[in-house]
């Protein structure tokens, strides 16, 4: 399919300091495209000059083979973009913000149906101070939508959303992509990513620390699987630290949490039937993308001594 963003090798610095080191990444028609990443790590900055915000010190970005800072006017027609910090006069109407941003646009969508799609019908008279949160970010969504674009730029789109409007706001975003337009999400939301994302950039000090499916980067943790038990008898412990594919041995008091694969539960599962001890409490865990993020990126430690 054809790539509606196109990133290669990008760079962007402040102070001296690179923000953006060599950045490179393709969206492709159709796809939820996600970047993940700690605060600080350049998520921002990578879709500012995506939008044409920033312009880069290095590199290529192309959105639909356009320049995003030569081609800005171009990039603006096919491109809608919900930023990070969005905010519109207080005593502004829903009514007036869609009619205004509307005029911006030769060709606009309809906002009726589209403020009908997005549960604004019944709020076209209410100022934007009077919105709720998720009423403001279901608003900030059709004024990226409104221009009829054929990609959306939604960076941290749920961020002080309660869950329940964080969920309903997710459930917005799959019914953007049904209605045939790209998504590049940015986020740093780890269940978010992982329920929305059809593949993740995972960006880490300014550079892409990997980039997979959701379930992809999960099979890369260090332990994809966590099986955790307290055993009715001692365990010696080189049989343990020789279990296959293993990751990790923790002991708290009794209780042994061991990290893995499937191929280090069964071993496990194996030597305790030999040494008939009985595994209380057991549960095996799948990992989770918290667990594959916290793999891929950079601890504070990690971070002070780069």
């Amino acid at each position: 399919m054809p790539s509606v963003i196109e990133v290669t090798d990008l760079r962007k610095s402040y102070g001296g300091r690179a923000v953006v080191d060599g950045v490179s990444f393709t969206v492709e028609e159709g796809e939820i495209f996600g970047i993940l990443g700690p605060n600080g790590a350049g998520k921002t900055t990578t879709v500012e000059c995506v939008e044409g915000l920033r312009v880069p010190d290095g590199g290529r970005v192309r959105v639909l083979g356009h320049d995003p800072v030569a081609d800005h006017a171009e990039v603006a027609r096919v491109l809608g973009a919900q930023l990070q910090q969005s905010e519109l006069q207080a005593k502004l109407t829903v009514r007036e913000a869609l009619e205004l941003y509307s005029a911006f646009y030769p060709r606009p969508a309809d906002w009726r149906p589209l403020a009908e799609r997005l549960g604004l019908t019944g709020k076209l008279s209410t100022r934007f101070g009077k919105l709720s949160g998720g009423q403001q970010q279901r608003l900030f969504i059709a004024l990226a939508l409104v221009g009829g674009p054929r990609a959306v730029v939604l960076d941290e789109l749920t961020t002080g959303l309660d869950p329940r409007a964080r969920r309903d706001t997710w459930q917005l975003i799959e019914e953007v992509r049904a209605s045939g337009v790209t998504v590049l999400l940015v986020t740093h939301f780890m269940e978010e990513a992982q329920r929305l994302c059809d593949r993740i950039a995972v960006i880490d000090r300014g550079r892409i620390a990997a980039l997979d499916t959701p379930s992809g980067l999960i099979r890369r943790s260090a332990g994809a699987t966590v099986i955790s038990f307290s055993p009715s008898a001692p365990l010696d412990e080189r049989e343990l630290a020789a279990l296959p594919a293993l990751a990790s041995v923790e002991r708290k008091g009794e209780r042994i949490t061991l990290s893995g694969t499937d191929e280090t539960v069964d071993a496990v599962i194996t030597l305790l039937a030999r040494h008939h001890i009985t595994a209380r409490q057991l549960r095996v865990v799948d990992a989770t993308l918290d667990d594959a993020f916290l793999d891929l990126t950079a601890g504070p430690a990690e971070e002070e001594a780069a």
